[in-house]
Parts: structure tokens; C-alpha cells; sequence
């Protein structure tokens, strides 16, 4: 009996460790070509004559190779559907109120998250841990563009 229980103990520390390698850990200079770490393009400018005028969102490229990657990725979320108890749909961005400042970040630093299982958010200002498969294909939404999509297996709270 007790070989079983061993057996069990070490197989239960092993599948979180075997479900961990499937996923890449991505950071968010990940998705930026190299080559357009090395010669950033330029911010749009701001017309400081018109105070209602909303400079452009930055167009950045993404990395071929990431798409149809299975990848975890740190964020925090602007909602776009759901309800309020769980958020269906949303643009992960790299640090808080990314899409709330102007200009928002480039095309190549928000991420459109599907998730239909529902995330649970509670504080907007809480980062999470999102993992899934990343696709470099873009959305577009009012409240920012995005050049990489993800569809979501699983939302938890951040923790070191």
C-alpha cells in the first residue's frame, strides 16, 4: 500500500511539472521582432494645437514563429465581453491603464484574449497569468488594436 501512495505522491508532482513544459513563457519583448527592437518605428505624432486630437496607435510587426505556439504570458486586462462576474473576451496588455492612455501601446504589446470558459476579474489593477495558443493574427476593437490573438485555456492571478 504504501508503494501505491509513493507512486501517487511522485505522479502528482510530476504532472504539474510535465503540463508546465507544454507552454512557453513568454515576456512581452518576446513579440517584438529583433529587428524592430534594434530601430523601433516611430510614435505618430501628437497635434498639440488640438486638444481633441488622439495620435495614432503604433503599428508594430509580429514574430512569425510564435503563431500556433502554446505560450503563457503575464498581463493585466481590459475588459471587452462578458458580464459582471466573468470577462469572456479581452486585450492583454503589458502594464495597467495601457489602452486607457493615448497613444496606446504598439499593435505588437496587446494581445485579443478569447476565453469562453469566463475569467473571474476582480481588480482591474491585478495582473494575471494567461496561457493558450497564440495566433499572429490581429482584432481590432475601439479601444485598441491588437496584431496577436490567443485563445485562452486557462486566467489565474499572477504570483511570483
Amino acid at each position: 500500500m504504501k508503494i501505491i501512495a509513493i507512486c501517487f505522491a511522485t505522479l502528482a508532482l510530476l504532472v504539474p511539472r510535465a503540463w508546465a513544459d507544454d507552454y512557453s513563457l513568454l515576456e512581452w519583448d518576446d513579440l517584438i521582432p529583433l529587428e524592430e527592437q534594434l530601430n523601433p518605428p516611430p510614435f505618430p505624432e501628437v497635434d498639440h494645437d488640438d486638444e481633441f486630437a488622439i495620435p495614432g496607435q503604433p503599428v508594430g510587426k509580429v514574430v512569425p514563429s510564435l503563431n500556433g505556439r502554446k505560450v503563457r504570458l503575464p498581463g493585466f486586462v481590459v475588459p471587452l465581453e462578458g458580464d459582471s462576474k466573468q470577462v469572456t473576451a479581452f486585450l492583454l496588455v503589458p502594464y495597467f491603464g495601457a489602452c486607457i492612455h493615448v497613444p496606446p501601446p504598439p499593435t505588437n504589446q496587446i494581445v485579443y484574449v478569447e476565453y469562453p470558459a469566463g475569467a473571474q476579474v476582480d481588480d482591474l489593477w491585478d495582473a494575471v497569468w494567461v496561457t493558450g495558443t497564440l495566433r499572429t493574427v490581429g482584432a481590432s476593437h475601439e479601444m485598441g488594436d491588437a496584431a496577436y490573438s490567443l485563445q485562452g485555456t486557462s486566467v489565474e492571478p499572477y504570483k511570483i
